[in-house]
């Protein structure tokens, strides 16, 4: 047994007044998860802003862990916790009140007609851990597909149906699963004559390898409509409606894993809605739905709702369908439809994009740009002409945007170099991207100096 000691941290602010003893309880109490602790102390998070330990602002663009919708304790929000917790916070499971039936009508009404059946969780893995289990249930059978470059979760099921990361040392995973070529048209061995990005052929070939594998027992694919903790991957046009005209054939369900990418992020309420006609059978939402709070929600459609009942489906958590947080979704979605954040976020995405293909031309280290609304993503290369994936890079220019002030996610996962995830809340201002972008700018900057190495060229 190894007896190496994970420490959290070796580098706390100065100006915390509890910084002689803040790391060593951190170390002493707080077992390691295998997720790198920040360095930096937050004390309070408000809008697009947090605020660490010395005072200092830094803007958020990961949206807490991609969570917090509409920033950080936006006022509406705390208003209705603060009146549902002192009304009616959580009670036996078996017991159903006015909010959870609120978030499931408002789900129903905007998502397409025949996805009406709602119940209520916590965080994404259950729902996708559910989602699965309500496939396996009515189809009878038990093979689930995930992309290759897939994030579901770290549980037994969804944990099973994860390939980026959390697979080694936990013993088997569940039996049935097979893994499907992500859709990565920036290093896809696929392509056409002229370069471009052959995902058709990719397509059929993952296909023949899943029936080639499969035993008879095909009974899910589960997606992300855009990959984000894969690398920010944006399936092609035309890409989700052959992937579902592909399970349909098989005599599989759909399941879309909307955890990111739900309640108008990427300038739609939901990103499979980008290719018309497309409905999945199986919808997971989690993370944006309860902006910050532990919700989530598993839809579906009477049939199938009707099949698992048939086939004893159970699915009973201490806080399912609890109040409190439904009371939140449903305020979440209020929200957003009235103030119409979908259009918000397309205008504020735009604008990000924009910024960051200019800082593409700038910087040869930047080999990609992808994404769709707020949801958007940069990958770093260390060499321009063999486009190496730039892992060191990217966490070097990711430790000086926080230090000056930027907070942005880096994806370092196997195979997927430096990817950088921007994803603030739908309510940020122009002035603020205008600002992260500013902030990168001079990261970059900053960091290619550093190591002597020019901006144009290697």
């Amino acid at each position: 047994m190894s007896t190496t000691t994970t420490t959290l941290t070796t580098a706390p602010p100065a100006k915390l007044d509890v910084v002689d003893t803040f790391w060593p309880r951190a170390n002493k109490y707080l077992m390691h998860t295998g997720v790198t602790p920040s360095p930096v102390i937050i004390t309070k998070a408000l809008g697009t802003r947090l605020y660490d330990a010395s005072g200092r602002q830094i803007l958020d663009f990961t949206s807490g862990q991609m969570s917090s919708l509409l920033g950080h304790s936006h006022p509406e929000i705390v208003r209705v916790v603060n009146q549902q917790v002192a009304r009616l916070d959580h009670l036996l499971s078996s017991m159903i009140t006015e909010p959870v039936i609120e978030l499931a009508e408002r789900l129903a009404q905007v998502l397409p007609s025949s996805l009406e059946k709602s119940f209520f969780l916590n965080t994404g893995s259950e729902s996708t851990e559910a989602a699965i289990k309500i496939a396996k249930y009515y189809t009878g059978k038990f093979e689930i597909v995930a992309f290759s470059a897939s994030y579901h979760g770290l549980t037994s099921g969804s944990g099973s149906a994860t390939y980026s990361a959390g697979r080694r040392n936990g013993g088997p995973a569940m039996p049935g699963q097979l893994a499907f070529p992500a859709p990565y048209a920036y290093r896809s061995p696929f392509k056409k004559a002229d370069g471009s990005y052959d995902w058709e052929t990719e397509l059929e070939f993952g296909w023949s390898m899943i029936d080639r594998q499969s035993v008879g027992s095909l009974a899910a694919f589960i997606m992300e409509p855009i990959l984000s903790t894969g690398g920010i991957l944006v399936p092609p046009k035309g890409y989700l409606t052959r992937m579902a005209q592909e399970c349909k054939k098989r005599g599989m369900l759909l399941i879309m894993d909307e955890a990111q990418t739900g309640v108008g992020r990427t300038g739609q309420m939901f990103a499979f809605e980008n290719e018309e006609g497309v409905v999945p059978d199986v919808l997971a939402l989690s993370k944006t739905l309860g902006c910050g709070l532990p919700l989530a929600s598993v839809t579906t459609t009477s049939e199938i709702e009707r099949g698992c009942t048939e086939a004893g489906f159970l699915w009973l958590t201490t806080h399912l369908n609890d109040p409190l947080t439904a009371a939140v979704g449903a305020k979440v979605l209020e929200i957003v439809k009235r103030d119409d954040y979908c259009r918000k976020a397309a205008e504020r995405g735009g604008q990000l994009r924009a910024g960051l293909l200019k800082l593409q031309e700038k910087y040869w280290c930047i080999g990609d740009v992808r994404g769709r609304g707020l949801l958007q993503g940069i990958e770093l290369i260390a060499n321009a002409d063999t486009k190496s994936p730039g892992t060191e890079l990217g966490q070097a220019v990711s430790e000086a945007a926080m230090r000056n002030g930027l907070s942005c996610n880096i994806v370092n996962l196997p195979g997927m170099g430096g990817v950088f995830r921007l994803a603030p809340p739908v309510t940020v201002t122009a002035d603020e991207i205008d600002e992260a972008l500013g902030i990168l700018d001079h990261s970059f900057d900053e960091v290619l100096a550093k190591r002597g190495q020019s901006i144009a060229t290697v």
